[in-house]
């Protein structure tokens, strides 16, 4: 699911013309140059995990197996290593420089505000003991 809405970008060009409109809003004084393009390699970052956030409210329950495809998608190396969804969304939120809290907190005490995974954070789940 989420391949394919991947392959249909290119990676690339999204991050040069995310970059250059970063570098046009600040009327292209020189300098900065590689945070325009770091900032638009990170927005390209959440724009995907937004994409598959979206995507799992429309199709259905996240899986591991499209969690690792995320997560190899922004760059994760050896996403197949991860074998929880627990791992998996921690793993994708410190890439994408978030807190890596999924599940973690109590559940009306998350600080992140804009967590894409809130949704899915907060859904009841049963853990066998």
């Amino acid at each position: 699911m989420i391949r394919n809405l991947a392959k249909n970008i290119n990676r690339h060009q999204w991050i040069a013309e995310a970059a250059y409109f970063k570098a046009e809003a600040r009327n292209f004084e020189p300098g900065n140059e590689l945070e325009d393009w770091q900032a638009a390699e990170m927005a390209y970052l959440e724009m995907l995990v937004g994409a598959y956030v979206t995507i799992l409210a429309e199709d259905g329950p996240m899986t591991v197996v499209s969690l690792q495809q995320l997560a190899a998608l922004i760059g994760i190396e050896n996403p197949e290593s991860l074998v929880s969804e627990l791992a998996l969304v921690q793993a994708i939120q410190k890439a994408t420089q978030h807190r890596p809290c999924f599940r973690s907190e109590f559940k009306g005490v998350c600080e992140e505000k804009e967590c894409k995974w809130v949704t899915e954070c907060r859904k009841l789940i049963s853990v066998w003991y």
